[in-house]
């Protein structure tokens, strides 16, 4: 496990996360196929928001059950929040807005989220 730090575009959002990466995963649901994610799941304890937690919208759709946050300044996508099927909560890290992280160095999962069914 490591700390990373991360941010939004504009720098009023920002968060550190202990995650390893050793899953990224590509998913191609509506959201995550017109933003780009690349996620990575943590447990949502794993996850601290160090400025900007008033700076957060929230966008919900389908099911409502995930929470997908973004900086209301400038847009960018950072993390979303919700609940594991065992309700643990859960965080879902934008890995494209940790610093320091080689994206092409990651190999991510695809993930079909347009079939799931949930």
């Amino acid at each position: 496990m490591a700390l990373h730090k991360g941010s939004c575009h504009c720098g009023k959002v920002a968060y550190e996360v202990e995650t390893d990466l050793a899953q990224v995963i590509e998913c191609n649901c509506s959201i995550c196929r017109r933003k780009g994610y690349l996620l990575t799941f943590v447990p949502r304890s794993a996850l601290n928001v160090i400025r900007g937690e008033e700076d957060l919208a929230t966008y919900t759709f389908n099911t409502h059950t995930i929470q997908h946050r973004f900086c209301s300044t400038c847009g960018t996508s950072t993390f979303g929040e919700g609940k594991q099927p065992t309700g643990e909560a859960t965080a879902a890290i934008n890995v494209r807005c940790l610093e320091n992280v080689e994206l092409s160095d990651i190999k991510p999962i695809p993930f079909n989220g347009r079939d799931a069914r949930g």
